[in-house]
Order: C-alpha cells, then sequence, then structure tokens
C-alpha cells in the first residue's frame, strides 16, 4: 500500500480516506490502484461489515488529478480511452460493494469525486461541503457515471441543470434535491458517519447486501422482474443464522444479535 490513501479499522467498519490533501485529494492513478487494493481486502474480510470513503484536510476530492503524470494529462503512452475505462472500473467498484457503503463529505466534492461520492449508498455531508459537476467547465463531458446516477438521484431535468451549468451546490441545496442523505455540522460529521455505520455493521449482512443490489438495480427491471427477485432474495435469508436469531429475538423479546451469516 502506498500514501495516496489511509486505511483504518474500527470494529467491522473499514474507512478509506482519501490523502492527497495538497492537491484536495485530487484522483491519480496511484490512487485508483491503492483504492482497489483496500476494496479488495475489505470484500474478503468478513469481519468488514460496512466501507466509509472519505478524504483528508477538510476535502472529499476536487475530482481527476489533470495533471497526474500517469494519467491521460500528464504524457503517458496508455491510450486516453483505456484511462477512461480505468476510472469507470473504479466507480463501478463502488456501485457493486457488496457490503453497505457510506460517503462523509467535507468540503469539496466535484467531478468525479462529486460521482465517487453519488456511487456510495449514504451520503453524509457537513454544512460547509459543496458539490459540483465541473465538467462543462473544463470543456469535458460529464463522467464518473454521472450520466446514469443523476437522473436516478434528482430527475432527468435537474440533472441536465447540474451538468450543463456546472454550478457549485451547497450542502444545503444538495440536501434538499435529494444528492446527499444528512447535512451536519463540520465537527460532528465523524459521530454522525459512525452512528449509521455502527448501526449496519451489526446488521443481518445478508439481507443488506440483497437489498442493496435488488435498490441499485430498481429502474432496470419490471415489477414482475422485482417481485421474482425479492422472492428469490427472500429465499437466501432464510436459510441464514441472523433470520434464524431475529426470530427468536422476537419471541424473546430482545434485541437480535447478528452474526453476519
Amino acid at each position: 500500500m502506498g500514501d495516496t490513501i489511509l486505511v483504518e479499522r474500527s470494529g467491522g467498519v473499514a474507512t478509506i480516506t482519501f490523502n492527497r490533501p495538497q492537491k484536495k485529494n485530487a484522483i491519480t492513478t496511484a490512487l485508483l490502484d491503492e483504492l482497489d487494493a483496500a476494496m479488495d481486502a475489505a470484500v474478503r474480510d468478513h469481519t468488514v461489515r460496512v466501507l466509509v470513503l472519505t478524504g483528508a484536510g477538510g476535502d472529499f476530492s476536487s475530482g481527476a488529478d489533470l495533471t497526474d503524470r500517469g494519467g491521460p494529462g500528464g504524457g503517458s503512452r496508455t491510450p486516453f480511452l483505456l484511462h477512461m475505462r480505468r476510472m469507470g472500473d473504479a466507480i463501478l467498484r463502488i456501485h457493486r460493494f457488496s457490503k453497505p457503503t457510506i460517503a462523509a463529505v467535507d468540503g469539496v466534492a466535484v467531478g468525479m469525486g462529486m460521482n465517487m461520492a453519488l456511487a456510495c449508498d449514504l451520503v453524509v455531508a457537513t454544512e460547509r461541503a459543496r458539490f459540483s459537476e465541473i465538467f462543462t467547465r473544463r470543456g469535458m463531458a460529464i463522467d464518473g457515471g454521472g450520466s446514469w446516477i443523476l437522473p436516478r438521484l434528482v430527475g432527468l431535468h435537474k440533472a441536465k441543470e447540474l451538468a450543463f451549468l456546472s454550478d457549485m451546490v451547497g450542502a444545503a441545496d444538495a440536501l434538499a434535491m435529494g444528492l446527499v442523505n444528512r447535512v451536519v455540522p463540520v465537527d460532528d460529521l465523524p459521530a454522525a458517519v459512525a452512528e449509521w455505520a455502527d448501526r449496519l455493521a451489526v446488521g443481518p449482512t445478508v439481507a443488506l447486501s440483497l437489498t442493496k443490489g435488488m435498490l441499485n438495480h430498481a429502474f432496470d427491471v419490471s415489477v414482475d422482474q422485482a417481485l421474482e427477485d425479492e422472492a428469490r432474495s427472500q429465499h437466501v435469508t432464510f436459510s441464514t443464522d441472523d433470520l434464524k436469531e431475529a426470530l427468536a429475538a422476537f419471541v424473546e423479546k430482545r434485541d437480535p444479535n447478528f452474526s453476519g451469516r
């Protein structure tokens, strides 16, 4: 592991921190490589039940580092399309991560940085957080999965406004339009994220994973398929220890102690 990300563990929660504060955590190919390795480790480690993404130094991420020597703007001989697919793969990894994910956003989250945050299942932002699909200001088309996630979060016309105009959106407006789940004072961000992460970390892991997968595909399937997916998912959950524990806890009038199995 290099030094462009930091990884910390607290109980069942793994926190990955983008660690390039001098560049507002701009994303490089090296950072993506380290992120891949950290996420691989979190998938393999069954004691990790929740993943948190955040940034060091008071910012989430200013997006792709256009001066990255290993990137398309830094003289790399790798074809540009392959660079873009590499960034797309990173976004897809977050969307498809089998465990719940939370973005803890302070400061700026713009461009690919914004879309990495939106790729998480839940987004908690500070009052000073700011978001922008900044691409058109740089003469670029939207990327990082923004063309897919924005219409699903805010509707087509609002998505076009955000993508066409590239305006900076404050935390309160981001909350009002559904880009984030919760806005808290700066000093309360760690506690607010920990509250949700700790609740998810002691939840029924299999049920949460299946629920995440179905919700992620909700706009891509018919109601018939959704009902079939639900039936198949419940078939799986009824074979888990966690469901047996939940039923026992209900009968015994106590909180369940989910093992994640």
